[in-house]
């Protein structure tokens, strides 16, 4: 395998990293500390083209891949997770559920404003009082002559509540299946329509410049065509993208563990102690060393993950390895980057501070560390074994 880089994709990172340096680096930081949507620079990434990136040139995309959305997350992520993740949900479950499943009469009415980054949009799955277990979805819908009636409520949803969002896409119990169990499919509500309401946003630990609501749905009624994919096949439908989300937020994740690196190697230059850089001192010579193995090896294996998926080869196994890999690097590097800062990596006016509180949260969303590791065993046939024995 080779993972150099093409001279187009040197291209798009660098452009991206000089955006990331010169636009996002000076102002993110007020934003985040006043909890704030950053529109401006969502409009600046729309001009650029980024939401647009996978998407086809019909659609108004830029008619890229998914390897060229993950350098893009990645170096965004070395500067601010909370504009990575705005861009990677509003991509992945935001239009790319669309795109993989809708009829072309949804993909016409739907992606061009999704593309261009004048519109957002969410993936209601998480519900308050199921997590991980996706398959507890509470959430029903009724179909009553040509409407869906929808009613349940969902958590944790980016994207959901702000300016430019249009439109959430939610799994919902739509009947039962010949063996009893549950049958799920995914529905398109808009924006505005009655019934659905948005909660006022979290207080949240990190990623505090995303916008993140709980929605509720209360007899909420949209036409039947909203229906996204076949009837019943919302399971497959949402596990499809989240196989692809994991290699996404893998990526953030390896930008994240890299800007701890960016900012270590700096500060550890610039600080003094006992006459000299502190970077002169072998404590925080392997500190540093130990972070940028983590941070290239992560992004090794999401470069495998993403390869496979392009290649058209199954990937599952490799998106889960990425996913846990890349969130666990980035914790450890946060937690060791705001180590070498000492006490300024207590303050919020220092990005390792906001690495720190960004990094908890990517070993929990996109599928907990917790269920990588049963992806990864149930594909080795771990326990296909124990049922043998």
């Amino acid at each position: 395998m080779d993972f150099r880089l093409t001279d187009e994709q040197e291209a798009l990172r660098e452009t991206v990293r000089e955006f990331a340096r010169e636009v996002v680096a000076p102002v993110i930081g007020d934003y985040y500390e006043r909890h704030a949507f950053p529109y401006e620079i969502v409009r600046q990434m729309g001009k650029m083209g980024l939401f647009g990136l996978p998407f086809p040139e019909e659609y108004g995309g830029m008619g890229g891949d998914y390897f060229a959305l993950c350098l893009v997350l990645e170096e965004l992520a070395r500067v601010d997770s909370s504009v990575a993740i705005t861009l990677e949900a509003a991509i992945s479950l935001g239009a790319m559920p669309i795109y993989r499943f809708g009829t072309d009469a949804q993909r016409q009415r739907w992606l061009p404003q999704l593309v261009s980054g004048e519109a957002l949009a969410g993936f209601g799955l998480t519900e308050p009082g199921f997590g991980s277990d996706a398959g507890g979805t509470a959430t029903r819908a009724v179909l009553d002559g040509d409407h869906w009636v929808i009613n349940g409520s969902k958590a944790f949803i980016t994207n959901s509540g702000t300016d430019i969002t249009t439109l959430v896409t939610v799994t919902a119990v739509t009947g039962v299946l010949p063996d009893g169990s549950k049958e799920l499919s995914a529905i398109i509500v808009p924006t505005g329509t009655p019934g659905f309401t948005v909660a006022p946003g979290y207080s949240k630990v990190g990623w505090c410049a995303s916008d993140t609501h709980e929605l509720t749905f209360d007899d909420c009624r949209v036409p039947a065509e909203n229906l996204l994919g076949q009837r019943g096949r919302g399971y497959a439908q949402f596990l499809r993208i989240l196989d692809e989300g994991r290699i996404a937020i893998a990526a953030l994740a390896v930008g994240l563990a890299q800007g701890c690196v960016d900012e270590s190697v700096r500060y550890a230059g610039q600080r003094r102690a006992f006459g000299q850089p502190i970077g002169a001192f072998q404590a925080i010579q392997f500190k540093i060393a130990d972070m940028e193995v983590r941070a290239h090896t992560a992004r090794l294996a999401y470069y495998d993950a993403a390869a496979r998926m392009l290649a058209g080869d199954d990937f599952k196994r490799q998106a889960a390895v990425a996913k846990l890999h890349a969130s666990e690097c980035a914790v450890q590097n946060a937690r060791e980057a705001t180590q070498i800062h000492g006490g300024y990596g207590f303050m919020n006016e220092f990005p390792v501070a906001r690495f720190w509180r960004d990094a908890k949260i990517l070993e929990i969303g996109e599928g907990t560390s917790e269920v990588q590791r049963m992806i990864i065993a149930r594909d080795l046939g771990v326990a296909d074994s124990r049922r043998s024995s």
